[in-house]
């Protein structure tokens, strides 16, 4: 069967690039299979840096942050320095942690920092945006402005987790990042479409116009070399002096000259400040399996959580992969998750969460007595609705497993697609727009999708909530599958789908990646699937009462997610890495 996936991506609801159209022969895909270590990222050349760190004898930890610097260079959209995510690690000798380095509100931030006078969202009349219909409009000034950027996370957190789990010094891992930047990289099509069609906002921003555009102003074109000097020089310093080269020294006085001359609020102090976060990561049980997941200040592994909690109770494998049946059930547990997930998660050092009641499994027997096995639930029935701020979904994701078993999931973003589009001056990297992410309006619960509760309001020092969910499986006490996606809030989703695929349905790890998926987060109460879904399940689906929706922002099919994932084969042993074909330039390599 051939599936015909449409891959695109999005800022605030609003089209940015259509990359391609990738034709996928779903029989016939197999997993990239090697005996030591794999890595699977959502671009080709970041993929190799990790692999060659591996193949130099580095652990899971030293790769995973090679990775990480890369993509910061090659993944523009996503892959950064200047924002921030999270990673979950297991060793091979089962010592688990989460590696929390989302961004925070700066310490000026305050909770109605985005209304005008008239209480309503701000909008920067300095940038011009367009909306899907090519309409010209000012953004929120929580969207493209130097007051929408937090405090970045991502050097604070690779550097860590390489400080305390990894073997190598930080100049050997960012080494090939500088490589890349100093020495440029030839651009595939989708990096240079990507490039395009946000130009005509970089080009209103004099700093990223130097270093996102070609000098001549044309067009980029796959097959350009594209070099970026002062980028390299901060990696340098940051491969010289590791964390203090960025949050300390010359990259921190760019920053905050940056800032004071274009409205931001973001201080040498806050940069000094900043502290990545080791956690316990959220642990749960699914039918013998030990899932290893990210902690508040993410929702992903509480809701992940409470969904597999929720299904355990069925015979999902009986009732068969994408049977309306097993969809019905699944969304049914996404509704009732998400309800929880609005209405009480945020960031655990401001906020009380129940999170041991969330994640029982009483919890889940108790939802799962609600559920019709025949008839869809309404969302009202679980309370108002309180869907959150919009989340982008330009997020990237990487798994890497190595020789010894020690296995590192990570997730990170700039937010919306290129982040803030605002390149700091002299530093040469693209900045983040987390700040988008909280509830930028108190007390106030918008369609739109804000929300006034008191969990994700703007506070100094604050970090915002997040759908992002690394995630580690075991078996028998031994890595399994290492898996997540982007996505926004359809990142849960993904990733749910990924472990079920596997564990219930009995997939190869490439064939869980290429099935097709499907969202629903309580409200909008709308199921959204991806094309691959026989018709006749859609329909039996549409009978019992879910609102289907199968189109996606562009017109075309609907696309979820991007699951760059990697299994362990229990028998074998053998690293069994598994890219998305939803994404034009992923890899996977293994030594």
């Amino acid at each position: 069967m051939k599936t015909r996936w449409s891959v695109f991506s999005v800022l605030g609801g609003c089209l940015l690039s259509l990359a391609l159209s990738v034709s996928v022969d779903a029989a016939s895909r197999k997993p990239v299979a090697a005996p030591h270590g794999m890595v699977v990222s959502v671009e080709t050349q970041a993929t190799q840096a990790g692999a060659e760190i591996l193949k130099k004898g580095g652990n899971a930890i030293d790769a995973a942050v090679a990775v990480g610097f890369a993509l910061a260079v090659t993944q523009p959209s996503a892959g950064n320095i200047g924002g921030g995510g999270f990673m979950v690690i297991r060793m091979a000798n089962g010592n688990a942690v989460a590696v929390d380095y989302r961004e925070k509100a700066p310490g000026k931030a305050t909770p109605t920092m985005y209304l005008d006078d008239k209480g309503q969202a701000a909008r920067n009349p300095k940038i011009t945006t367009k909306d899907s219909q090519g309409k010209e409009s000012n953004p929120f000034t929580n969207r493209i402005h130097h007051l929408a950027i937090g405090v970045p996370g991502t050097v604070a957190g690779l550097t860590l987790a390489l400080e305390k789990y990894g073997t190598m010094p930080i100049a050997q891992v960012v080494q090939p990042a500088v490589d890349l930047a100093e020495k440029g990289f030839i651009l595939t099509d989708n990096i240079a479409n990507g490039l395009n069609q946000v130009s005509y906002i970089f080009a209103q921003i004099p700093a990223s116009k130097k270093v996102m555009m070609r000098a001549d102003g044309k067009p980029w074109q796959a097959g350009d070399r594209w070099i970026q000097k002062d980028l390299a020089e901060t990696l340098k310093r940051i491969a010289k002096e590791g964390r203090d080269g960025f949050y300390k020294g010359k990259t921190a006085e760019l920053i905050e000259i940056d800032m004071m001359a274009n409205g931001g609020i973001i201080t040498r102090e806050d940069l000094a400040n900043y502290q990545a976060v080791i956690r316990e990561p959220i642990r749960a049980k699914y039918r013998g399996h030990e899932i290893i997941s990210m902690p508040p200040p993410s929702s992903g592994g509480i809701t992940l959580a409470m969904m597999l909690n929720i299904l355990e109770g069925y015979d999902l494998q009986k009732l068969g992969h994408n049977s309306s049946k097993t969809l019905h059930l699944m969304t049914e547990a996404m509704r009732r998750a998400f309800a929880d997930r609005a209405r009480h998660l945020g960031d655990p050092d401001f906020v009380e969460m129940p999170v041991p009641s969330l994640i029982s499994k009483d919890h889940a027997a108790q939802y799962r007595a609600t559920i019709d096995p025949y008839y869809a639930s309404r969302s009202e029935k679980f309370g108002p609705q309180l869907t959150g701020p919009v989340e982008s979904t330009e997020t990237t994701h990487f798994s890497v497993v190595d020789q010894w078993g020690n296995a590192v999931s990570n997730t990170y973003t700039l937010e919306g697609g290129y982040g803030s589009h605002i390149v700091i001056e002299g530093a040469g990297f693209l900045t983040n727009n987390e700040m988008g992410d909280f509830n930028s309006k108190p007390g106030t619960t918008l369609a739109t999708g804000q929300i006034g509760t008191p969990p994700n309001t703007i506070q100094p020092n604050k970090r915002m909530l997040s759908s992002m969910t690394p995630t580690i499986v075991t078996k028998d006490d031994k890595p399994y599958l290492v898996v997540g996606s982007p996505g926004g809030r359809t990142i849960i989703n993904t990733t749910l789908q990924l472990i079920l695929n596997v564990i219930d349905h009995k997939m190869t790890m490439q064939e869980a990646v290429d099935a097709p998926r499907l969202h629903h987060q309580w409200f909008p109460d709308v199921l959204n699937i991806e094309n691959g879904v026989a018709a006749d399940v859609v329909e039996t689906l549409k009978a019992m009462g879910h609102k289907v929706n199968m189109t996606g922002f562009s017109g075309g099919p609907y696309v979820q997610g991007d699951g760059h994932s990697v299994m362990i084969d229990p028998k074998t042993g053998q690293r069994l890495g598994a890219p998305d074909p939803r994404s034009a330039d992923s890899a996977a390599s293994g030594h």
